[in-house]
This record gives C-alpha cells, sequence and structure tokens, in this order.
C-alpha cells in the first residue's frame, strides 16, 4: 500500500520499553481482570472487555504471540508517563504513523459528511509491556484499544510474529491490524461500545460472547471501509494480504491450532470466514453503514 507521501500522524507517542512481559510476568494485568467476565457466568460487569481467544488458549499456546487476545482491553488504571523515545523513528514504527494519518483523513472525511467532528485516538508504541489507561498489558495480548485514554497501543514486534507465525505477511495485512484498532474507536466515540456493554451486563456468558463478535466483526468492517476509501493506494497483493491475516486470527483456526478442537460458544472475535466476509464487506462497499452487524444473522 502506497503511503510514501503521507506525512506521520502527529497523534502518536512512544512509551518506550515496559519492566513487565509474559502472563506471568506483570504484563498480564489486563488479561487477569478479565477472568470473572470469562469463567463468570455473566459478561459486560465494567468497561467492554473483548479477548480474541479465551484464557486456555492463552496458556495452551504459553501466553505469547499477539492474537489480538486483548483488542479491547478494560477501562480503569493509571497512565504511563511519556518518556524521551522518539515515536515514527523506525520503518515499522513509519509505516503504523503513516496508516493513522491516513485513517485520520478517511474518518475526517465521513464524520464531516455527517456534520460531526472526528477526535482521533493516539497510537502509543511500546516494548514488551505498559501502563495503558485500561491497566497493564503485555506485548503478548497483540495490539489493543482502550477506551478509557482513547488509544491505540501497539508493540511492532507483533507484526513479525504477524508474518512468521500466522503466515500473513505483507504491509496490507499490518495495516489490517492497526485500522481494526481503528474500528474499535469508531465505536467508542459513536456510543456502540456502551450499549454493547450495557447490553451484555444483562447476559449470560455465551450470549455475552456473541455480542463481542459482532463487536469484533465491525471493527473489521470499519478496517475494509478505510482501505476501500484509498483503493488509489492499494497495490497487487494487498487485498490478498489482509484476507490472510483475517483467516489467520479467526477464533476457530486458533483454536484448532491451539487445542486441536474448537468451542464455538467461546467465540469472542468470530471464524475466519466471518472475519473475511466482514473485511470484504468493508472493501467492497466503501460505506460504514453497510457495517451493521448487529441486525440479523452474520
Amino acid at each position: 500500500m502506497r503511503l510514501d507521501d503521507l506525512d506521520p500522524s502527529e497523534n502518536v507517542r512512544d512509551l518506550g520499553q515496559g519492566s513487565g512481559g509474559g502472563f506471568g510476568g506483570g504484563g498480564g494485568n489486563i488479561l487477569l481482570g478479565l477472568l470473572p467476565m470469562l469463567l463468570g457466568s455473566r459478561l459486560g460487569c465494567g468497561t467492554i472487555a473483548l479477548i480474541a481467544i479465551g484464557v486456555a488458549i492463552f496458556m495452551a499456546i504459553g501466553g505469547g504471540g499477539g492474537l489480538l487476545t486483548g483488542d479491547v482491553a478494560p477501562g480503569g488504571g493509571g497512565q504511563q508517563q511519556v518518556g524521551a523515545n522518539k515515536p515514527c523513528d523506525t520503518p515499522a514504527e513509519l509505516q503504523a504513523c503513516r496508516v493513522m494519518t491516513s485513517t485520520e483523513q478517511t474518518w475526517n472525511q465521513l464524520f464531516a459528511a455527517q456534520g460531526a467532528r472526528y477526535q482521533p485516538p493516539v497510537l502509543n508504541f511500546y516494548q514488551r509491556s505498559v501502563q495503558s489507561g485500561c491497566g497493564n498489558a503485555s506485548s503478548a495480548a497483540g495490539p489493543f484499544y482502550c477506551p478509557a485514554d482513547r488509544g491505540v497501543y501497539l508493540d511492532t514486534s507483533f507484526f513479525q510474529e504477524l508474518a512468521q507465525r500466522f503466515g500473513a505477511a505483507g504491509d496490507f495485512a499490518q495495516n489490517y491490524v492497526i485500522a481494526h484498532e481503528i474500528g474499535h474507536h469508531i465505536q467508542n466515540i459513536t456510543g456502540t461500545m456502551e450499549r454493547v456493554r450495557a447490553a451484555q451486563a444483562r447476559m449470560s456468558r455465551a450470549e455475552g460472547n456473541a455480542m463481542s463478535v459482532r463487536v469484533e466483526l465491525q471493527a473489521d468492517c470499519y478496517a475494509g471501509v478505510w482501505a476501500a476509501r484509498n483503493k488509489d493506494r492499494l497495490e497487487a497483493g494487498d487485498i490478498e494480504e489482509g484476507m490472510r491475516a483475517a483467516e489467520a486470527i479467526g477464533d476457530d483456526t486458533l483454536q484448532k491450532q491451539a487445542q486441536g478442537t474448537v468451542v464455538p460458544e467461546s467465540f469472542t472475535h468470530g471464524t475466519s470466514a466471518q472475519r473475511m466476509q466482514w473485511l470484504r464487506r468493508g472493501l467492497e462497499t466503501g460505506d460504514p453503514a453497510q457495517c451493521d452487524t448487529f441486525q440479523g444473522a452474520i
């Protein structure tokens, strides 16, 4: 995807290297904080929390690997102080910063067409672990969005894992991951997250999981909308890269890899087929109104 003519976004920070890391090393507090929601009888108490695969699967794969396992983190907690690190100073960061610029331009236009003003999130780079507005997180959880501070959090080492471990190489696969997190920001500022949280508080665990799937698929669709609105920048093979990434992080694919069996009632992000379907819908329509995953079958 051609983005080199874009200046890096100014809505970025480099938080540097955290002190924790791994599930047991102080960086798994977000995941631990979700245990009551995952294992209890109800979901949705507190700020919305979505996990791509269950704790059992996370443990089965050794607690490592950014699988978008916590890509919407629960609220609460403090914020990390910004050091002297300079953002956008590596090739991976520079690409992400340009993706941010492109998403800002796209969503500014879409919001303005509705007579509204788009308020972009902040992209926070970190290494190993980070203290977000939603608490501690390890890079093992993968990229995530924190509604409490409206921040996208990214350890760019995830991109290497996406390519090597999950076979989803390419710049557009990486761009899709970032655009998906921006999709969660759109859900946050338009009130979707709050409505889902309220609904989940009245649901059973299985029902809450099913609602989480719809949230994630909508974020995939929003990522497709962004790409469609920038189709003049797409290069040969970009769409295929995005589809491979969506397929690689489907709940059924991850569960088969981790434990050999699939437990549909535990899905929180959707199957590989569903993720590709909704990414494709956004790509084909370029219209956020076509991303209503909350009506009808998915």
